[in-house]
């Protein structure tokens, strides 16, 4: 009887054992050969034999769960920086003789193995996409995970190099365009949403509408960044006559102001990658030689963090731009469909209009830029803040994130550079005095700007 009963316990246990084992084996594998491969495209077999590790590696990447990918990006960071015996070796004998051969060879030690193995995994076809992918990987886990940093960097300081405005092609979109893109142009759109492919016909068909994309010469399929724009012979003060189905549309000769009323990214692993500044400047050029009576070139733009910054701003005990006496009034805010109440955005308007010149000429972030990243986009290409519209996206998006403001950056074509050197070397913003004008008084006196 007890060695019947030893007998079965030894089987289920065996049995039990053998199940945990098979359970955890798979996952020693995955990371085994994950850097197997990583460790033998650092080894530099050959062009050939490199392609088809890296292509394999991808592969590999790619079937990864979502808690193996972090664990193999923070080896990326333990295991795959810069090789400490050469770095001290170089920096030695920089020190004792800093010819040009130890500076170099100081450069090259410097170097982090991470950033030889993501070229290399950037031979395979589909490489670039695939590192992009990974990119996004580390930029979702950072907050979380800062030790990532130093492998974002490298990412950062490759891309680039590879994303510069030498290696991009710029192409004109429109409706005849090939279909696989044009549905890319629609589920990438992040600032005024498609809604359907007769919603994009109208932006792209008409006489007096255009798109351009940046395309990479390795993900010709893959738009980067698309601007779209309306010609138009007025400024406009709202999104609505612009994207509505029943406008007229105007020859495209007849237009003397072209409009950027949408700027979209479209690849989540190129953040902080300035492409947006290269292409406004290039469609600029290219509109210009198509359409030489366009005389300005303006945006229609959001104002995305107005609505989260002013209710920072209203929970505070003490606050530089909302007064106590207003908070009740703002409370509006917080109501369903407050702009549908005439008496309501009447009695909003005084009030908000100085908070959003405040939120977009007075406010700073640590780092004396402005506060609003479309702010600091446009500003820092030199553009000038034209005009502050009330009441001009009345989406529940332009609501929630704006307050319905839209705002007109120029761009002048004789000032882009100096506004753009004034404001990287000094942090001035070029504005218009009807922007300025619209200042609480005490900022309004301590505001100085020589546009």
């Amino acid at each position: 009887m007890n060695s019947r009963f030893l007998s079965n316990l030894f089987h289920s246990l065996s049995e039990n054992v053998n199940d945990l084992l098979d359970r955890l084996r798979p996952a020693k594998t995955e990371k085994m050969d994950i850097l197997r491969l990583a460790e033998t495209l650092l080894s530099g077999q050959g062009e050939a034999s490199d392609v088809a590790v890296a292509r394999e590696f991808l592969t590999a990447y790619d079937g990864l769960t979502e808690d193996k990918r972090l664990f193999f990006l923070t080896l990326l960071d333990r295991q795959f920086g810069p090789d400490q015996v050469r770095l001290t070796r170089a920096l030695t004998n920089f020190s004792n003789s800093p010819t040009a051969e130890a500076t170099l060879e100081m450069h090259k030690a410097a170097e982090s193995r991470r950033q030889v193995l993501f070229r290399r995994i950037n031979l395979s076809p589909g490489g670039t996409i695939g590192l992009l992918q990974m990119r996004e990987d580390v930029l979702r886990n950072l907050p979380a995970h800062p030790e990532l940093a130093s492998v974002d960097a490298d990412f950062k300081h490759l891309f680039s190099s590879w994303f510069n405005r030498g290696f991009l092609v710029m192409k004109k979109l429109n409706w005849t365009s090939p279909a696989n893109i044009l549905e890319k142009i629609i589920r990438y759109e992040a600032v005024h949403e498609i809604a359907s492919w007769d919603d994009l016909r109208r932006r792209l068909e008409p006489s007096d509408r255009r798109c351009f994309a940046f395309f990479h010469p390795t993900m010709e399929d893959e738009p980067l960044i698309f601007v779209e724009v309306a010609l138009t012979s007025d400024v406009p003060g709202a999104i609505a006559p612009l994207l509505g189905d029943n406008r007229n549309p105007i020859p495209a000769g007849d237009a003397t102001i072209a409009v950027f009323y949408s700027i979209s990214n479209c690849q989540v692993g190129l953040k902080g990658i300035p492409l947006g500044n290269f292409l406004i400047k290039q469609v600029v050029e290219e509109l210009t030689v198509e359409l030489p009576f366009l005389k300005t070139f303006v945006t229609l733009s959001p104002v995305p963090g107005f609505m989260r910054w002013l209710a920072q701003e209203r929970g505070k005990e003490a606050s530089d731009h909302v007064a106590e006496e207003d908070k009740a009034l703002l409370a509006l805010l917080d109501g369903p469909d407050w702009h549908l109440d005439a008496d309501a955005t009447k009695s909003l308007k005084s009030v908000l209009l100085p908070a959003a010149a405040a939120y977009l000429l007075v406010v700073r972030t640590p780092f004396g830029k402005p506060i609003d990243p479309v702010a600091r986009f446009h500003l820092g290409n030199g553009a000038r803040l034209e005009r502050i519209h009330w009441q001009s996206d009345l989406t529940p998006k332009g609501m929630n994130e704006g307050a319905g403001f839209m705002v007109n950056y120029l761009y002048e074509l004789d000032r882009i550079e100096r506004n753009q050197e004034s404001f990287a070397k000094n942090g001035e913003i070029a504005s218009s005095n009807s922007v300025r004008r619209l200042l609480r008084s005490d900022f309004l006196k301590r505001f100085k700007n020589p546009s």
